[in-house]
């Protein structure tokens, strides 16, 4: 589980192309001490498993993930490149401060962004649900892009927007997020659940 709260801006600085499975070595200010073989890690909100730790310098590391046929089919990792810049967020530890929402790192399909307003210090984005999610969207709701835990600002069928301080865009990927980029998109788990029970006929 994780919180959409990001913690490290991390770099691909490797990729491998297999039969079907695409390996990632991402670069990360993360201890290569801290980083255990097997931990989950939330990578532009993709829930990813650390398969190899190698150190890059005495403070930096740069950790490996493999990217299976159904992360790349329904997320944008398949779009990943050397140089692509993406969210980190470890796993959420039991006792840790919940500062985002609860967010498992499955993602369930591909926003698009339809616009970005720059104000004078915060940006508004406006995002593009597939038909299918946009039923989990609500007004001051949670939403998980790119890994980052978001509050839905205005819904219009299946458009919405989301307000992003400075913060978010200078410690995050959004600072350079524009118009017809698309995101990887987790709705809110509790919506998820809601929806499932409002459906639910007993036997």
């Amino acid at each position: 589980m994780f919180t959409g709260i990001v913690t490290d801006l991390g770099e691909i600085v490797d990729l491998e192309v297999h039969n079907e499975v695409r390996t990632f070595g991402i670069a990360t200010d993360y201890k290569p001490s801290s980083i255990d073989i097997g931990a989950s890690i939330a990578c532009s909100g993709v829930c990813l498993t650390v398969t190899k730790v190698k150190k890059r310098g005495p403070k930096r590391a740069v950790f490996y993930v493999d990217a299976a046929p159904e992360t790349l089919a329904i997320t944008t990792v398949a779009k990943w490149r050397e140089g692509s810049r993406i969210n980190l967020e470890r796993s959420l530890t039991i006792g840790g401060e919940l500062g985002g929402h609860l967010v498992t790192g499955h993602v369930d399909g591909i926003a698009r962004v339809v616009a970005r307003d720059d104000f004078e210090e915060t940006s508004r984005f406006t995002f593009e649900a597939p038909e299918p999610l946009a039923r989990f969207i609500a007004a001051k709701g949670s939403v998980c892009l790119d890994g980052t835990s978001l509050t839905v600002n205005t819904v219009k069928g299946n458009r919405f927007s989301c307000l992003l301080i400075p913060h978010t865009l200078a410690v995050t990927t959004w600072g350079v997020v524009q118009a017809e980029d698309e995101v990887n998109l987790e709705v809110d788990l509790m919506a998820r659940y809601a929806a499932r029970l409002a459906q639910y006929e007993p036997a």
